[in-house]
């Protein structure tokens, strides 16, 4: 029999899908003993269909060869007919079969895995000359894991789909939220103007913003949060990052005020994100304000990032001028730290 070759494509080698399910409808085998479908995809891979006729007629199934089919191959449950025109309407049906496959005649299930165009093959034992049709139903699909010995999650429903269908909306509700001030009910006083937020939205982000609201404190019996250490365009930010509205280039310019927002009202993830780009940047006209700051928020990442920058890579030499000016206003344990740091580098070999 032969493998995963196949004839050119022909007027009746298309392969209709819908749902799960995928019909090839073949008008004649004509001379041919081989006839391969068009690739189709369902779930994650694209397939082939193949037919061959010796003394028997032999179907396959099979995904397309390749990095995929190898890494993760489909672990698929399917019901496969075969049926042709003519009276009586005869059709010949698969039992259903498990790709690491659990091929089945009931009641008994059989296990493979599906790679290649070997690894499952059906004898059809009557077949028509004229015009047939092979349906493949699948009941589900997987991707099979170190070899099909542990158990796989079904790629349906498509969870990231839904999730990122559902996230999507959410980000879109809560940015009208913010931009359209619907039902806000409390404002923000910073140093040169007033915002509008809403109280659950920023007590679920901050834990410092909850307390506020759960206490009986000012900002609860007046719905009033002074900021007065940032200014109404760096508390926007802020918002935007927490409404999930922020722009990459707003988030960029205000990562700083950021940052001490983050440090002030509890939000780890901010905190982490401004970390992260402060990481990205660094350079001589900015590492020792980074490494100022990654002292004063406890950013150990950042730290060790400018140290290695200063020390490691030696760029020590280009800050010469404003070195002094730092050890003098730097707290004393950054200082000696800086100096274990000189030494762990310049150690005498």
């Amino acid at each position: 029999m032969s493998g995963g070759g196949g004839s050119p494509s022909g007027p009746d080698s298309r392969v209709e899908t819908i749902s799960r399910l995928a019909q090839w409808r073949i008008d004649t085998f004509g001379p041919c003993s081989y006839r391969r479908s068009d690739p189709f995809k369902l779930g994650i891979w694209n397939w082939y269909l193949s037919v061959e006729k010796s003394r028997s007629v032999y179907v396959r199934l099979f995904p397309e060869p390749g990095r995929l089919a190898k890494e993760q191959p489909p672990l698929a449950r399917f019901v496969l007919r075969v049926s042709w025109v003519g009276p009586p309407r005869r059709s010949s049906v698969s039992p259903g079969l498990l790709l690491q496959v659990l091929c089945y005649t009931s009641p008994i299930v059989f296990e493979q895995l599906l790679r290649s165009s070997d690894d499952f093959v059906w004898q059809v034992d009557v077949m028509s000359h004229g015009r047939f049709t092979i349906d493949v139903e699948f009941l589900d699909l997987k991707i099979a894991t170190n070899n099909g010995t542990e158990s796989s999650s079904s790629i349906w429903p498509n969870e990231g789909m839904v999730q990122g269908v559902a996230s999507k909306s959410t980000l879109g509700c809560l940015s009208r939220m913010l931009t359209e001030s619907i039902h806000t009910d409390v404002t923000i006083n910073t140093t040169d103007g007033v915002l509008k937020a809403h109280k659950s939205v920023l007590a679920a982000c901050s834990p410092v913003f909850e307390s506020m609201f759960i206490h009986d404190l000012k900002e609860k019996e007046s719905s009033t949060i002074d900021i007065g250490d940032m200014c109404v365009e760096s508390c926007s930010a802020l918002l935007g990052f927490v409404y999930g509205t922020i722009r990459q280039e707003q988030f960029w310019k205000h990562r700083l005020a950021l940052l001490a927002a983050a440090n002030k009202y509890g939000l780890g993830e901010v905190k982490a994100c401004c970390e992260e780009s402060l990481l990205e940047d660094i350079s001589s006209g900015n590492v020792l304000e980074r490494l100022h700051v990654a002292w004063l928020y406890q950013l150990e990442r950042l730290k060790k990032g400018c140290l290695a920058y200063l020390f490691v890579f030696g760029k020590i030499y280009d800050v010469r001028d404003e070195i002094s000016g730092f050890f003098h206003h730097a707290d004393r344990e950054l200082t000696l730290e800086m100096f274990q740091e000189v030494l762990s580098v310049w150690k005498p070999i």
